[in-house]
C-alpha cells in the first residue's frame, strides 16, 4: 500500500503473493508448516535443555551445538509464524518496518549459523587431527571467543545488507512474489538501480558463505586424511559418524544459501527460488536436531540419564 499518488510515494507496506493462491493447497501447506515448526521448536529446545542439564555434554562441540540450536529457533521463528498466519488470510501483508525487522533477524540468525558451522568443522578438525591437544586448544575462553565472533559476524553482515537494501527508494510497486521478505525478492521492487546494492550483498555473501565453506572443506580434507590413516576400524567409524552429521547439515544449509545469494538476481522470482528458500528457512532448522540427536550416542546417552531409564523404547 502506498500513501499519496501511485509511483511517486513511498511504500508503507508490502503484499506477499505467497507459495500458492489455491485455498486447498494453502490449508495443506498450513498443516505441513505447522507440524514442521512445532518439530523445529521442540527439537531445538530439547537439544538446548539437554546440553544444559547434562554435565557430560559440557564440551566445546556441544557448546557450539547449543548455539546452533538457538540460531535455528531464531531463524525459523522470524519467518514461519507469519507464514502460518498468511496461509489463513486472503491479504498477506507486512509493514515496511516489519519487513525490515524480519530481514534483520533472519540475516542475523542465518549468517551466524554460517559462521557457527565453520567453527564446528574446526572443532572436529582439532578433535580428530590433534586429539592430544584438543582441550589445550579448545579452551573455554577460545570457545566463547569463537561463538561471540560468529554472532558478531552475523550481526555485521545483517547490518550491512539491511542498510544497503533499505537505502534504496521503494515507491509505487509493493507486491512481493515470495512468502517472506527475502533480499533478492525485495530488490526487484526498488525504484532505483540496484547494481551497487547487489554487489555489496554479493561481497557479504563471499565473507559469510564462501569463506566459511572454504574453511570447512580444508578442515574435512584434513579430517578424512587423518581418519583413513587410523588403525582402529571402530575409531574410523566413530569419526565418520560424528563428522557425517555435521557434513549433512553443511550441505543442506550452504547449498541452498549459495544458490539463493551467490548468483545474479533475475528480474522475476521463479517457483524454484521459493522452494529452495523453504528448504533452508523451514526444513533445515527442523532437521538439525534430528540429525545431531539420532546419529549421536552422547545425546542418546544423556537422554537416558535424564529420563532415568536403562533402555530406550525406540531401541536406542
Amino acid at each position: 500500500m502506498s500513501m499519496g499518488e501511485e509511483n511517486h510515494t513511498f511504500v508503507a507496506e508490502f503484499i506477499f503473493l505467497g507459495l500458492s493462491q489455491d485455498l486447498q493447497t494453502q490449508i495443506l501447506l498450513f498443516i505441513l508448516f505447522l507440524i514442521i515448526y512445532l518439530l523445529t521448536v521442540l527439537g531445538n529446545l530439547f537439544i538446548i535443555i539437554l546440553i544444559f542439564m547434562d554435565s557430560r555434554l559440557h564440551t566445546p562441540m556441544y557448546f557450539f551445538l547449543r548455539n546452533l540450536s538457538f540460531t535455528d529457533l531464531c531463524f525459523s521463528t522470524s519467518i514461519v509464524p507469519q507464514v502460518l498466519v498468511h496461509f489463513l488470510v486472503k491479504r498477506k501483508t507486512i509493514s515496511f518496518l516489519g519487513c525490515m525487522t524480519q530481514i534483520i533477524v533472519f540475516l542475523l540468525a542465518g549468517c551466524t549459523e554460517c559462521a557457527l558451522l565453520a567453527v564446528m568443522s574446526y572443532d572436529r578438525y582439532v578433535a580428530i587431527c590433534k586429539p592430544l591437544h584438543y582441550y589445550t586448544i579448545m579452551t573455554q575462553q577460545v570457545c566463547l571467543q569463537l561463538a561471540l565472533g560468529s554472532w558478531a559476524s552475523g550481526a555485521l553482515v545483517s547490518l550491512v545488507d539491511t542498510t544497503v537494501t533499505f537505502q534504496l527508494p521503494y515507491q509505487g510497486q509493493n507486491i512481493i512474489n515470495h512468502y517472506f521478505c527475502e533480499l533478492p525478492a525485495l530488490l526487484k521492487l526498488a525504484s532505483a538501480d540496484t547494481h551497487r546494492t547487489e554487489m555489496a550483498i554479493f561481497a557479504m555473501g563471499v565473507v559469510i558463505l564462501l569463506a566459511p565453506v572454504s574453511l570447512i572443506l580444508v578442515s574435512y580434507w584434513n579430517i578424512i586424511s587423518t581418519v583413513i590413516r587410523m588403525q582402529s576400524g571402530e575409531g574410523r567409524l566413530k569419526a565418520f559418524s560424528t563428522c557425517g552429521s555435521h557434513l549433512t547439515v553443511v550441505v543442506l544449509f550452504y547449498g541452498s544459501g549459495i544458490f539463493t545469494y551467490m548468483r545474479p538476481n533475475s528480474k522475476t522470482t521463479k517457483v524454484q527460488d521459493k522452494v529452495i528458500s523453504v528448504f533452508y528457512t523451514v526444513v533445515t532448522p527442523m532437521l538439525n536436531p534430528i540429525i545431531y540427536s539420532l546419529r549421536n550416542k552422547d545425546v542418546k546417552g544423556a537422554l537416558r540419564r535424564l529420563t532415568g531409564r536403562k533402555s530406550f523404547s525406540l531401541g536406542w
